[in-house]
């Protein structure tokens, strides 16, 4: 029987250690379940587990082990030239409260099953190659993103790390990093532990955390870029409360009514700007009336609401900022209301490198992996590198029923397809 093209692409490559991987996803579930779901709290107790039983892996695999002031934990293949920049496969291992089990740890026990399948096979690349399992990356513990990344590069304040708290404890960053006995002192002190400069590549592998692939039947996607947003999670709308059977249409400042048209003025501009071919995503995750003060038979007062906006165009973004000003504006005159959006926060849209993503495709096609071009609407670590100008890409794996809920539903053998394509891109030059 003929030798297909995937089998030649195969055998020409080292493989990636997907036993090893198998084995660690079952040892992580084991030790950090909590109920149908997993929870790995962002330095608490199950992250550390995580960092424990990937850390003693990599180190019986013979990687070189190092972790930093912040818990970020690093396992080195060492490349043949030590002094040229590296090249860094990242994710994290923290998840959500009664989570899945692939969401972050997909990635670096891809990047894992890679480094070691290039040992195995006997191949010292020409620089260090280093798995990071980043601390930190879901922002729901903390209400701050990308705080293990962002400690490694240098871009964690001091006042951050005493001033935000967790949420389910209300102790601080700082509390918490000495609980996992690291000094907080030295992760504002000491020189960064990575610089933009001295990383050739980043490559971060994650599950799909939408319904695309598993729409597509395709197992793996090569991310375009991330998605910018800007989220405003307090906002609210201030109207009048009245009796819904003597206040008319007329003299109304209904909260609902005005809040409903922003909602709906919005999701019309959406379909406009997506007949246009323009990327974007709106979501008004909570809307909500206060339970003490509204009734069936009142006219609502006041509404409490988030929004979250997100784009790869910095243009489209500029562009939903001046919609909410003038839309608001708008209302407000209309109908007697008053909108106060609350803090809002913004991140800029990343750009995954182009080389990168080609190198991926020619990967995914040597070995007849399917593979489709996609966004990331989530945000990811790789955004942090990217935004510092490190070359940057990312895979994406298929994986039912989305992410953050114990139902993901990465197959192993989709784990595998991407871990071959990473693998036989670190087999090559860089």
């Amino acid at each position: 029987m003929a030798t297909t093209a995937r089998h030649r692409a195969q055998l020409e490559t080292p493989r990636p250690d997907i036993a090893l991987a198998q084995s660690l996803f079952e040892s992580l579930h084991e030790a950090t379940a909590d109920g149908e779901g997993v929870t790995r709290e962002s330095y608490g107790p199950g992250e550390n587990a995580a960092h424990g039983m990937v850390r003693d892996a990599a180190r019986s695999a013979g990687l070189e082990t190092d972790v930093d002031a912040a818990g970020n934990l690093y396992m080195t293949l060492p490349g043949r030239d030590r002094t040229a920049p590296r090249v860094l496969i990242g994710s994290h291992l923290d998840s959500v409260r009664r989570g899945g089990n692939y969401d972050g740890a997909a990635g670096v026990l891809a990047g894992l099953s890679a480094v070691v399948g290039l040992e195995q096979a006997g191949i010292r690349p020409a620089q260090d190659v280093t798995v990071m399992a980043i601390r930190a990356e879901e922002s729901m513990w903390f209400s701050a993103s990308y705080i293990g990344s962002r400690a490694a590069l240098g871009l964690l304040s001091p006042g951050e790390i005493t001033r935000i708290r967790r949420t389910d404890s209300g102790r601080t960053i700082a509390e918490h990093m000495v609980d996992c006995g690291l000094d907080p002192h030295a992760v504002t002190t000491e020189p960064p532990r990575l610089h933009p400069e001295s990383l050739a590549a980043y490559y971060e592998v994650h599950i799909e955390q939408g319904p695309v692939l598993e729409e597509r039947r395709i197992p793996v996607g090569i991310v375009t870029g991330i998605r910018g947003n800007f989220r405003c999670r307090e906002a609210r709308c201030t109207g009048e409360y009245g009796h819904c059977g003597t206040v008319p249409r007329s003299l109304r400042r209904d909260a609902v009514a005005a809040v409903s048209e922003l909602i709906f003025r919005t999701d019309d501009l959406w379909a406009e700007l997506e007949a246009e071919g323009g990327d974007l995503a709106v979501t008004f995750g909570v809307v909500s009336t206060d339970a003490a003060l509204s009734a069936a038979s009142k006219v609502a007062g006041e509404i409490r609401f988030s929004m979250d906006v997100r784009s790869q165009s910095v243009e489209t973004l500029a562009r939903m900022r001046g919609h909410f000003d003038s839309t608001i504006a708008d209302i407000e005159d209309r109908r007697g209301v008053r909108f106060d959006l609350g803090p809002c926060s913004e991140t800029s849209p990343a750009k995954m490198a182009p080389s990168l993503r080609t190198r991926l495709a020619e990967a995914a096609a040597a070995l007849r992996v399917s593979a489709t071009d996609m966004p990331s609407g989530a945000g990811h670590d790789a955004l942090v590198f990217a935004g510092l100008g490190v070359p940057t890409a990312m895979l994406f794996i298929r994986n039912a029923h989305g992410s953050h809920n114990p139902r993901e539903a990465m197959e192993i053998e989709d784990f595998a397809q991407a871990a071959e394509v990473l693998t036989m891109v670190l087999a090559g030059p860089e």
